[in-house]
């Protein structure tokens, strides 16, 4: 397969309808736009070895789907090449398109309001998946035994720690702020906009799990900063309804660089 074809899988999926990349990941993951308006619908595929679960993914939506918005899981499976999920569309586009990136005070307040609204929607004592702390750091410890973490791919603020030192500062845990559900990935671009301004709902839900709102919170305006500018995280946390948080900001900035 050359470097920009698309996989077989998704060829055989698209069943003759037009197909075009709206996505793609730093470890070869692509997701593909199949068909037009109302009939189009959406196809991730990740090569073998990728380390993404899109099996796991697929539970997660299916779970959500009873509480929130969420794309509809039609199928998912794998073969030798790779794995793939195919779902339904939402309605609206990604936070971080040119219409988006031109109207950030738009932007950013709808990201803001819907991560609350995702929060609070989806019920902790329901959801049978972790986003804990405590279990990111012990698979992060278990993954640094395997192999060492290159502090070269983690962003510049963190760059000068050493393996052994990043872990350690996240053996300190904060105490809890408020346990939601969360999104595991609260990242600009999984947010959803309708063309009137207002969250539609969110994709990529392979890390969706209860965990304190800060493990979304400093993510999110974190994204936000890299595609709208620094000066846009006060209103994200506006819009959202919390005061700034730095410490819990730090740590979890911290553990989402060292996350799978």
């Amino acid at each position: 397969m050359s470097e920009n074809a698309v996989p077989e899988a998704v060829a055989e999926l698209s069943v003759g309808r037009p197909v075009r990349e709206v996505w793609e990941n730093e470890v070869g993951g692509r997701t593909f736009e199949v068909g037009e308006a109302a009939d189009r619908y959406f196809i991730k595929w990740t090569p073998a070895g990728s380390g993404i679960d899109l099996a796991q993914e697929a539970t997660r939506l299916q779970w959500a789907a009873s509480y929130i918005a969420v794309p509809r899981v039609f199928a998912q499976g794998t073969d030798g090449a790779g794995s793939w999920l195919v779902t339904s569309a939402l309605p609206g586009r990604n936070a971080v398109t040119p219409l988006w990136l031109a109207e950030p005070a738009t932007a950013v307040a709808a990201i803001g309001e819907g991560l609350r609204a995702m929060h609070e929607a989806m019920p902790v004592t329901a959801c049978p998946f972790s986003w804990m702390a405590e279990d990111q750091l012990a698979d992060a410890r278990r993954r640094a035994r395997l192999a060492p973490f290159d502090p070269a791919s983690w962003h510049p603020v963190h760059r000068s720690l050493r393996t052994e030192q990043a872990l350690d500062r996240l053996a300190d845990i904060p105490p809890l702020d408020r346990l939601v559900v969360c999104h595991g990935d609260a990242c600009a671009p999984n947010t959803l906009i309708t063309d009137d301004g207002r969250c539609s709902g969110h994709v990529d839900f392979g890390q969706l799990g209860v965990a304190d709102r800060w493990a979304d919170l400093a993510v999110a305006t974190w994204s936000v900063e890299w595609n709208y500018g620094a000066e846009w995280e006060d209103l994200l946390l506006s819009a959202y309804g919390v005061a700034l948080d730095p410490d819990r900001t730090r740590y979890y900035r911290l553990l989402w660089d060292l996350g799978p």
